[in-house]
């Protein structure tokens, strides 16, 4: 399988001529299911397109959707392509977001992208006319739901996005974190089919194949994996709410069952919170047995996670040679490196010690060592170049831990109207990813983030290894632990604290929970733990796409603490 050259609206666009009534979207929201021929995709863009030039917006200039899943919001996506914008997908208010610190951070991203138009729902147009009455850079905001017919009014050949360059502007992407809406990562058209073209390979991907996806379109992972590969290469997407299936989990798995799903991408947490959090009786006349790549992707991944899903579902078809890994980053596009594809994912049992101490992965021999496993992400894609580097630079050998540099074809442009972020990401050609790991025959390790490695009495701790430990106790929520390092006037130095979500159904006592955690900490590892702070499910500060910020959770614990930063 393969994709022609040229831009994304141009590769629709032969898909709709060639196959106008081809099944494109089947959307399973809100408890039903609709299908999207790829004519309806693109007559819904088509309307989008026609109100966007209407309102004066040009190519090159950005358009802002925020809107919830479903069929607007893919047509809104593309319709700002169709008339040569640069389309931009960010969160919508929801109950989950905090209200104020929602609006902080949409006023930073408008400061600095200065979008010429927004899409929203009427409510959330309202608001932005009243906060945004001042922003000159806005010439339209504009209501979901109001095109109308006026996809019948538009020449599809006299659209700009059908004639741009492959090297203009295709899209924003804007990472999930705290502080991610300030970097827009700027996409060519060329940048996008070039990581298809390596990453379809990569996956086998075939007309065959179907992909189920509850992933947020707002993220590298979704809006990649889970919506533009399908709909470019005609492949079937099943594509479900992710509020949805944070309400019911089990709606994957039901819809993978019933379409004979072959594809999905997962953060580690979703593995945890499968294996724990969907009653028997929901896994009733499941048939999963046609999956044959569910892949863990998007934060560090964690081996027990892979066991738990697969000891709960392998009953009910999944092979748990399914299981398979990604780097991936918006920076690229999408996916770095991919495994689990052609051979089992590889699991690297180390010296916990030397990782630590020294920066070695050593392998651990015997029993009498302490050990950890590091999941390996898999193999750099064929376009792509992946590069460990020490403090000043150096290239580091197999095995030694450092910086991960990337190199490839289809990387940013930069960061939109952010040439100091550019500037400080960029070496060389090289994109510094800000990740901690190894290479090790061929393949990718990563240990964690370089801002995250604490400095504990002079050692490093890597704080995923002690989230480890304290995922493993009873009692605890999996994937819902963050450590993170405190610096004490008293020590001079930095002690570790931790954030633990306890598992609501399990029945607790926290008192034990609290000194079990610091047994694990103190047994397994070269530390004792600080700060602890057991918390319910509504305590942990999580990103958009629903990992922990870990930035955001300090400020916070910090706060309960009456100490500073």
């Amino acid at each position: 399988m393969s994709l022609p050259a040229g831009t994304l609206p141009q590769v629709l666009f032969d898909r709709y001529r060639a196959n106008p009534e081809q099944a494109a979207v089947v959307l399973r929201l809100n408890k039903g299911e609709s299908t999207l021929t790829v004519q309806r995709l693109v007559d819904g863009a088509l309307g989008y397109a026609a109100r966007l030039r209407q309102a004066g917006i040009a190519p090159g200039e950005v358009v802002i959707a925020m809107l919830p899943p479903g069929a607007e919001l893919l047509h809104a996506f593309l319709g700002a392509m169709f008339v040569g914008a640069i389309p931009s997908l960010l969160p919508f208010l929801t109950e989950k977001l905090d209200p104020q610190r929602y609006r902080e951070s949409l006023d930073s991203l408008i400061s600095v992208t200065r979008p010429a138009a927004l899409i929203a729902e009427p409510d959330l147009v309202d608001m932005l006319h009243t906060r945004l009455a001042h922003a000159g850079d806005v010439k339209a905001m504009l209501a979901s739901g109001a095109q109308g017919n006026e996809s019948a009014r538009v020449d599809a050949a006299e659209l700009e996005g059908l004639r741009a360059s492959p090297d203009s502007l295709a899209l924003l992407q804007h990472s999930s974190g705290t502080t991610g809406l300030q970097k827009g990562v700027a996409l060519t058209h060329r940048a996008v089919l070039r990581q298809l073209a390596a990453y379809i390979p990569a996956l086998g991907l075939t007309p065959s194949d179907i992909i189920v996806s509850w992933l947020p379109l707002y993220h590298d992972m979704g809006l990649i994996a889970g919506f533009l590969m399908p709909v470019l290469t005609g492949v079937k997407l099943v594509l479900l709410s992710p509020f949805e299936w944070a309400r019911a989990p089990w709606t994957l798995l039901r819809a993978v069952s019933e379409h004979g799903g072959t594809l999905a991408w997962l953060p580690n947490f979703a593995y945890n919170f499968c294996a724990t959090r969907i009653p028997d009786r929901e896994l009733n006349g499941l048939d999963l047995s046609s999956w044959r790549a569910v892949i863990n992707c998007s934060e560090p991944m964690v081996a027990e996670s892979h066991r738990l899903f697969a000891s709960r579902l392998g009953p009910f078809g999944l092979r748990e040679s399914a299981l398979a890994t990604c780097y991936a980053m918006a920076e690229n596009v999408f996916a770095v490196t991919q495994g689990g594809i052609d051979r089992p994912v590889r699991l690297d049992r180390v010296d916990r010690e030397l990782l630590a101490k020294e920066g070695r992965a050593v392998p651990a021999v015997g029993s009498e060592r302490r050990t950890t496993e590091v999941v390996s992400a898999g193999a750099p894609l064929a376009n792509c170049e992946v590069r460990v580097l020490s403090a000043d630079g150096t290239p580091l050998a197999p095995r030694q831990v450092g910086e991960l540099a990337l190199r490839s074809d289809c990387m940013l442009t930069g960061y939109f109207n952010r040439p100091d972020a550019t500037a400080s990401a960029l070496r060389d050609g090289w994109y510094l990813t800000g990740d901690l790991g190894y290479l090790a025959e061929g393949e990718v390790f990563i240990t964690g983030r370089k801002k995250d490695l604490m400095i504990v009495g002079g050692k490093n701790i890597y704080p995923q290894d002690i989230e480890s430990l304290i995922n493993q106790i009873p009692g605890v929520h999996p994937g819902r632990v963050v450590v993170f390092g405190l610096f004490k006037e008293s020590l001079g130095t930095e002690e570790v604290a931790a954030v633990v979500e306890i598992d609501s159904a399990a029945r607790v006592d926290t008192n034990r929970l609290g000194l079990a955690i610091r047994e694990a900490v103190a047994t397994g590892s070269e530390v004792t733990l600080g700060p602890l702070k057991l918390v319910d499910e509504r305590w942990l500060v999580k990103t958009s796409s629903g990992k922990i910020a870990r930035g955001a959770n300090r400020e916070k614990l910090l706060a309960e603490l009456g100490r500073e930063a």
